[in-house]
């Protein structure tokens, strides 16, 4: 795994993200009710590759960590459709599909049109294509696979003849999905003759919250970072008497819950007491972190987050041999169900995250509406200062679905 230095991308409340798949030829020879269960299923197997692949990224990974489990399963999702044998098998071990393509095909469709449902009060799209090499066929099954459930259409383009040409085309499509954020994902010659099949994956977001931070309550303040510096970061503030969050603490932990305009997606932020990141992070599992947001309840908090920008790129090539499927990236790789024939494999997985918070884009009040009773004498108002590294999501509220993680080591990167 490699992490590229960032690009340089306009400030904004905005998260973009961008993932790609790049094939080659190798040189081988050779009802409501259930519709619900279908959908939790998409949603726990994206959550728990989620987790999987932070654990992996962390052991690497120092400084800030972001990048979306969804792009990334979903990109990957599309590979799965054309695997067989082994390959398959790999796959989907590391990413929890469902094997059962009734229920996973359906539902992963269903989870695509809700994301890009055009009536929301954010931003909120994600897009597939694939790219073939022009008189290189793909099998009419997997084309329409891919086209019914993963609105990915197949565009020709001519890798042998005239690469650069089909890069800055690829180039373009990303670009029109992402707000023009990322502008030259693939840099001259990436891309060459013996590119057959790149799919593509981009996912872009924008929102602000119900009830914004006031930008003159920002102020610099101290920031201890993951290497035990203490830094200034502009740290912004609500601790009026209209703060109301929802909120929840462990003897290890603070949990905060903001909510985006509409109420549809909020961030989770997970942060540790005693700046005990290590702790949090062995426990960062599925069944944990849906806990965590069962216990949760609206009730004034004081809290203190700092605002953070940053880009992050990733090449997951080993990452996800590590986890556990190193066949597909190997010239044994059977990706039969593609094009009928046994000469293709992946050859990079490249991953692509932005994210910037602010005051308009980081704030929320609380929308579970647990009722809380009233004891005779109030308890103490709780303060959740993010002074020290912390953990965070933005998901879909109603099912869980973990559309981007993070992980804040020093908001000045």
């Amino acid at each position: 795994m490699s992490h590229w230095l960032p690009w340089k991308i306009r400030p904004d409340i905005t998260v973009i993200l961008f993932l790609a798949v790049v094939m080659v030829f190798g040189q081988s020879t050779d009802d409501n009710g259930a519709a619900q269960e279908g959908i939790s299923s998409v949603v726990n197997a994206n959550n728990r590759f989620c987790l999987e692949l932070y654990a992996n990224l962390k052991n690497e990974e120092k400084g800030n960590i972001f990048f979306s489990p969804y792009s990334i399963s979903t990109a990957l999702g599309m590979v799965y459709e054309g695997a067989r044998g082994q390959t398959a098998q790999e796959i989907q071990a590391v990413f929890h599909f469902c094997e059962d393509e009734n229920i996973r095909k359906p539902n992963v469709a269903e989870i695509y049109e809700q994301l890009n449902k055009k009536d929301a009060k954010y931003k909120l799209n994600t897009a597939n294509a694939l790219w073939v090499q022009q008189g290189h066929n793909l099998l009419n099954e997997y084309a329409k696979t891919v086209e019914k459930y993963y609105s990915g259409k197949a565009t020709n383009v001519d890798f042998k003849g005239a690469a650069e040409q089909a890069r800055k085309k690829i180039n373009k499509w990303v670009a029109d999905r992402t707000n023009d954020k990322i502008k030259d994902l693939f840099p001259p010659n990436s891309l060459t003759q013996f590119t057959s099949l790149v799919l593509t994956n981009a996912i872009y977001f924008k929102g602000t919250w119900v009830m914004q931070f006031d930008k003159k309550e920002t102020q610099e303040e101290d920031f201890k970072t993951g290497r035990g510096e203490t830094v200034k970061v502009p740290m912004m503030r609500r601790t009026d008497e209209n703060a109301r969050f929802s909120y929840a603490e462990t003897e290890y932990l603070q949990i905060l819950e903001m909510d985006y305009e509409g109420g549809e997606l909020s961030m989770l932020i997970l942060l540790p007491k005693n700046i005990d990141l290590d702790t949090l992070e062995e426990r960062l599992t599925v069944e944990n972190v849906t806990e965590w947001k069962n216990s949760l309840h609206e009730q004034r908090v004081k809290v203190f987050v700092p605002k953070f920008t940053f880009t992050t790129k990733y090449l997951l090539n080993d990452n996800l041999k590590e986890l556990g499927m190193p066949l597909a990236f190997s010239e044994a790789a059977d990706l039969s169900g593609i094009d009928g024939t046994k000469s293709l494999f992946i050859q990079i997985v490249v991953h692509q995250a932005f994210i910037d918070v602010n005051e308009e884009g980081t704030e929320a009040a609380a929308a579970t509406g647990v009722a809380v009773g009233i004891t005779s004498v109030a308890p103490p108002v709780p303060i959740f200062r993010a002074d020290h590294p912390f953990i965070f999501m933005i998901l879909e509220r109603s099912v869980g679905n973990i559309l981007f993680l993070g992980r804040v080591s020093d908001p000045r990167q």
